[in-house]
């Protein structure tokens, strides 16, 4: 196994994602992975997992948060991200209902993971911009 560190603060009894590339996990269609890298690599998976990154939310508050969400989306992404292990839900027995949501222990390792990509994407945007435009000048 290759013992260096494919991210910073990746735990050393991992397996590295190059290792599992080299072995062909990843890539088999039946491999249990794929689901997970669904959940978590979606464009809603991804903004929720970014957004409870700040703390526990309502889901009316995760909503109004990230715009362009439907209500059947952030429902259905909560629940696989919760089937996952990924986010908490705590419900509260009153009324209206009242629904909290956080990260889990394992959420917030994929968060942080998740977070240094969005960080990328926002600082290299301008340049995918410039890259985008030439692209369609030509």
């Amino acid at each position: 196994m290759n013992t260096r560190d494919p991210l910073p603060g990746a735990l050393d009894d991992h397996v590295s994602l190059k290792e599992r590339l080299r072995r062909g996990e990843l890539f088999s269609g039946d491999c249990p992975s794929r689901g997970v890298l669904k959940h978590i690599t979606s464009r809603w998976g991804v903004l929720i997992l970014v957004a409870l990154l700040a703390g526990t939310h309502r889901f009316s508050d995760l909503r109004r948060k990230i715009g362009g969400i439907s209500e059947k989306m952030l429902a259905q992404t909560l629940q696989d991200l919760e089937g996952d292990g990924l986010v908490i839900r705590k419900s509260y027995d009153v009324v209206p209902p009242h629904v909290d949501y956080t990260l889990s222990p394992l959420g917030l390792e994929a968060a942080q993971r998740v977070e240094a990509l969005t960080d990328w994407i926002e600082s290299s945007l301008p340049r995918i911009m410039e890259i985008r435009e030439e692209i369609q000048r030509t």
